[in-house]
């Protein structure tokens, strides 16, 4: 199996309401993915982080395998979701992808 896990920082220009209607909407897209993708064993994104942390939101994903990976990254409802509610509204992307 292989872990996939990015933490993104959302942009500063957002205020703090906005940045709540962001995340939940990260969170909501992709773990709708769930069942969806081929290979994909398990999504789920973190929106409540410490104050002590530096990062905004946490996707923690499993998957199959290392193509179930590389085709995750090129699904068309993954590309939706990553276009429509992540890219937009993030400052930084931080990923650390590993087998398990």
């Amino acid at each position: 199996m292989v872990k996939h896990v990015i933490l993104w920082q959302l942009k500063d220009e957002l205020s703090g309401e906005e940045k709540e209607t962001v995340k939940d909407g990260i969170k909501e897209g992709l773990e709708s993915l769930q069942g969806k993708i081929p290979g994909l064993i398990d999504i789920k994104v973190n929106k409540k982080g410490l104050e002590s942390s530096n990062a905004d939101v946490m996707l923690d994903s499993t998957f199959e395998d290392e193509a179930a990976l590389k085709g995750y990254a090129v699904h068309p409802e993954h590309v939706a979701v990553a276009d429509g509610k992540v890219r937009p509204y993030t400052k930084n992307r931080v990923c650390l992808d590993f087998e398990v």
